[in-house]
């Protein structure tokens, strides 16, 4: 059963990279509309299969994307800290996150990524955030 978990973990994080990569737009660019925001799109993928199920009953205007940024600013040094010290934390962190708190990834993003860290804290029995 520990051997279905780990591989289960593995499978969630082997596309880190693919997770936090943009997405361009595949909308028509008018040529004369200028516009000076970025329209690059990003989606968070989680492979979990009792994510989705278990997000659906996490309230959804409850937070503001500034509250979500903090938050996931914390939990990623602290995950990509475990990740670097596999040996200490049983190798349950098994890819290194980027992420870029200067990049405006979204609301639904910045929640989802909040929400899966929530998750991940309820499922494995950890605790990511010490200073929350």
């Amino acid at each position: 059963m520990k051997k279905m978990k780990y591989f289960t973990l593995l499978l969630l994080f082997l596309p880190a990279c693919a997770l936090f990569s943009p997405r361009s737009s595949q909308e028509p660019v008018d040529p004369q509309i200028q516009s000076g925001s970025d329209s690059t799109e990003y989606k968070l993928v989680v492979f979990d299969q009792g994510f989705e199920t278990w997000l659906l009953m996490q309230p959804l205007n409850q937070h503001s994307v500034e509250y979500y940024k903090v938050r996931n600013r914390a939990y990623v040094m602290e995950w990509n800290n475990r990740f670097m010290n596999a040996r200490r934390y049983r190798g349950l962190y098994e890819s290194y996150i980027d992420y870029d708190p200067f990049i405006d990834y979204g609301l639904e993003f910045e929640r989802r990524l909040y929400y899966y860290f929530k998750y991940f804290e309820e499922t494995n029995r950890v605790r990511l955030d010490p200073g929350y």
